[in-house]
């Protein structure tokens, strides 16, 4: 089966529908995933991080999130379910949960996941994750999201202590800028 965008959204928007709707989104995008060649021939090839909006409305947001190199997002959260399906290279996802210390409320790391090339997985709406791409290429994932991923607030921790903060997209999106620096540097 031939990867086709416009066909991929109606599914996935016929999927929110299903009284099942977390493991008729999965199965979309497994499907989707199953054939990487398709996708990266309907997609193109991986040259840069990014994240290419492919489809976004109030009820569903569809990412083509390209991860540069060795490049890592702090934990965030969505406040909404996803599915995540890698069709080139590898996610790699630490998941975590809020716990109280005495220097007040943090997270810790609670599970990892790593998805490879043809892997999907769904992430419930309170899950808080981070990513790493541990490779020296580009990874290609499709994200899929039962609501509008940027009309919603979210939460970021930062680094150092864990502490969460507002999400600040205009930050994440220079880690983009900055991996896509150091891979411009490794091929001059």
């Amino acid at each position: 089966m031939m990867f086709e965008l416009d066909q991929f959204i109606a599914e996935c928007r016929a999927a929110l529908a299903e009284a099942e709707r977390p493991k008729a989104l999965r199965e979309v995008v497994a499907r989707a995933v199953a054939d990487t060649g398709a996708v990266m021939a309907h997609l193109g090839e991986p040259a840069v991080g990014t994240v290419q909006k492919l489809y976004h409305a109030p009820d569903l947001t569809i990412l083509n999130v390209l991860w540069g190199p060795w490049m890592t997002i702090m934990p965030h959260n969505h406040h909404m379910a996803a599915v995540i399906g890698v069709y080139t290279g590898r996610e790699d996802n630490i998941f975590w949960r809020r716990i109280e210390t005495e220097a007040g409320p943090r997270i810790e790391a609670a599970g990892a996941r790593s998805i490879g090339s043809r892997d999907c997985v769904p992430l419930g709406r309170d899950i808080i994750h981070s990513v790493t791409n541990p490779l020296g290429k580009i990874t290609g994932a499709i994200h899929v999201y039962d609501g509008d991923f940027f009309g919603v607030e979210r939460s970021e921790w930062e680094a150092e202590n864990l502490v969460e903060e507002r999400y600040n997209l205009e930050r994440n999106m220079r880690l983009f800028e900055v991996s896509n620096a150091r891979l411009a540097g490794r091929m001059a």
